[in-house]
């Protein structure tokens, strides 16, 4: 893995507005897209759902997540670098592996902007 500093996006506790509570503006968007990007491919939602299945506390190796795939090692640190710049998970070198978990808030985040609010208005 690089030593370089990746910037971090989605850190905000309320980066922009519910995607419900009025229409977005060009920079309100931009935020919330780059995490979707980031979840918009196959291999990335699996893998942050396999790192999200393992609970508030839990983390994961890297050489958990490699054989789930038919995929080099090189391409999933690809993907899980992407997570790690979408604000989603973040990681802790320990000796050779690498131990990754969700950032905490990061699932509510994204939760509360795509919640949209009870309407009293009857269904049809």
């Amino acid at each position: 893995m690089s030593k370089q500093e990746l910037e971090v996006i989605g850190q905000e506790a309320a980066c922009c507005p519910g995607l419900s509570a009025a229409p977005l503006d060009e920079d309100q968007a931009t935020e919330p897209a780059k995490v979707f990007k980031a979840l918009g491919d196959p291999v990335r939602l699996r893998l942050m759902s396999m790192i999200a299945s393992r609970g508030a506390d839990g983390e994961v190796c890297v050489c958990e997540l490699t054989p789930a795939f038919d995929l080099s090692q090189p391409t999933i640190s690809h993907h899980l670098k992407l997570l790690r710049q979408a604000g989603l998970i973040d990681c802790e070198r320990r000796g050779t592996w690498v131990y990754y978990w969700v950032r905490p808030g990061a699932l509510g985040r994204l939760a509360a902007f795509l919640t949209t609010p009870q309407s009293t208005r009857a269904s049809a």
